[in-house]
């Protein structure tokens, strides 16, 4: 899952009320290239949704690496990897969420914003930072949290479109967080994957 995320150097987060088919979504996104995918449990049905594409043909075959986002609890945390979650975020410092993914030896990206909130994310185990929200205070941000932890794999969240993800990406970052701008919530209820490809090759084209 690590290497497909650094590779591509980015993640969709899909944050959507209805998502009709999982593994036609998880397809549409691999064939833009963006094969690691964030289902999250502000959706309905989400652990279903998981449960589904991450036993899918569709979904292995298009080198999709899935995941689970919005993951607070321990119990959040062992569901989400039960029904196949590859990886796990959360929107901020949760400890018994990573205490839970260390043991089972399962990647995770864990929220944060400021330096100390960084570096406690760091030091939980996080295979990388997500930081979050990105867009209220842009790429320089990103630069400046490099300075005291040049090492840190940080991946901005929150607000990351096509005509900035190369400017958080040149500031630092080790990958971007794709969102609404390539699922929009809309499109993907529709099931318009054609759409949603094209989104995704327009946000990597950029890269």
């Amino acid at each position: 899952m690590l290497d497909t995320l650094f590779t591509d150097r980015v993640v969709c987060v899909v944050r959507a009320p209805v998502v009709p088919d999982p593994v036609a979504l998880c397809e549409a996104l691999a064939a833009g290239g963006i094969r690691t995918v964030e289902l999250t449990l502000t959706t309905p049905g989400a652990l279903d949704l998981l449960r589904k594409a991450a036993g899918a043909t569709g979904t292995a075959e298009a080198g999709v690496a899935l995941g689970l986002g919005t993951v607070l609890t321990a119990d959040d945390a062992r569901a989400a990897i039960d029904a196949g979650a590859r990886f796990l975020v959360t929107p901020g410092l949760r400890p018994a969420v990573a205490e839970v993914a260390r043991a089972a030896g399962i990647p995770f990206l864990q929220g944060a914003l400021t330096p100390t909130e960084v570096l406690d994310a760091h030091e939980g185990g996080a295979s990388a930072v997500k930081v979050f929200p990105a867009s209220a205070f842009g790429p320089a941000y990103l630069k400046d949290l490099h300075g005291p932890y040049p090492d840190l794999r940080l991946v901005p969240s929150g607000g990351i479109t096509a005509g900035n993800a190369a400017d958080f990406l040149a500031a630092g970052a080790a990958a971007v967080t794709a969102g609404t701008g390539v699922v929009p919530p809309d499109v993907v209820a529709a099931g318009d994957w054609a759409a949603i490809t094209a989104r995704a090759t327009e946000f990597t084209g950029g890269l």
